[in-house]
């Protein structure tokens, strides 16, 4: 995969779970380079509304908004403000990974791989940056960032290292801090950098991804119009479980009427599971590595709240 390419995960996957159909209406909530909205309206003739925090990822989709002339609009913003953008929808998917463009583009600091300013911010210029965490956080806080949203073992060694560092000459780039990173801690897996659980959790907490997450499942289930599906991609432990338990939350009774015979409708289960949780196949894999850690959760939403 050559630098700047995107990669949709599990398209075909995802695809078939949307099932897109004429005169239907779906809601792309992380666009990215369009992968996936350029393969819903080519399979159907519908409708999508795409949406995306970072303005590079607009500006690129205006290609194809001329190329569908009509049948699709961006919008600039977070996906967790979908209730403000659009009516019910006939599915919906959320690509929870970092693009392609973002992950390949040096001069955003999402990467270790290549050198960059430490920055992180999908919406571009907005709010702190990764640099201003690092450099300025106290030391528990660095403790709590990492172990929470990166579940990184080494925490406590890594912060003290970077205020130790920090206090000679602050960290700039991404390349000053995963060589640190590396200096003082070893990587659990072979295959994985030192540095891979702190860039993660930087870029969770930069980003306020979990909020976001959250926030945009519920509003995704205020969306869906009956027999509409949900599908998600999540590339870490944290933003799986999270999924894996809202949708299952939603495919239950409330526990309230638990072993009553009668369950109101407002209690009563908003989404059904679809299938089982996918993983991306060895020949996707090996064209596109990213896909290694993706896994994919669909859930339909009930036609009426349905009493048990």
């Amino acid at each position: 995969m050559s630098a700047g390419q995107h990669v949709p995960v599990m398209l075909r996957e995802v695809i078939a779970a949307l099932a897109p159909r004429d005169g239907a209406y779906y809601i792309d909530g992380t666009f990215g380079g369009g992968g996936y909205a350029t393969a819903i309206l080519e399979a159907a003739d519908c409708r999508v509304l795409g949406i995306d925090r970072d303005p590079d990822a607009i500006a690129r989709g205006q290609a194809l908004v001329q190329r569908f002339a009509g049948r699709l609009t961006l919008s600039l913003g977070e996906f967790s403000h979908m209730d403000a953008l659009s009516g019910p929808s006939d599915g919906i998917v959320l690509d929870l990974g970092v693009s392609s463009f973002q992950f390949d583009t040096p001069a955003r600091g999402f990467s270790f791989r290549t050198d960059g300013p430490l920055d992180m911010r999908m919406s571009k210029g907005e709010g702190p940056s990764a640099a201003d965490v690092v450099n300025g956080a106290p030391e528990a806080e660095l403790v709590r960032i990492f172990r929470e949203f990166g579940e990184e073992r080494h925490a406590p060694r890594i912060a003290r290292a970077i205020v130790a560092d920090r206090a000679v000459k602050p960290f700039e780039r991404t390349g000053e801090l995963a060589e640190m990173i590396a200096r003082v801690a070893r990587s659990r897996e072979r295959s994985k950098h030192p540095a891979t659980r702190v860039f993660q959790a930087l870029r969770i907490y930069v980003n306020g991804e979990l909020d976001e997450l959250e926030n945009a499942l519920d509003q995704s289930l205020a969306r869906l119009a009956p027999c509409g599906r949900l599908a998600v991609i999540s590339f870490h432990s944290l933003e799986d479980r999270m999924v894996k338990q809202f949708m299952r939350r939603h495919a239950s009774p409330d526990p309230v009427y638990a072993g009553l015979p009668f369950v109101p409708a407002h209690a009563a289960p908003k989404l059904k599971l679809v299938g089982k949780r996918v993983t991306a196949g060895e020949s996707e894999i090996e064209r596109n590595p990213r896909a290694r850690s993706a896994r994919l959760r669909v859930a339909e939403r009930n036609p009426v709240d349905l009493a048990a």
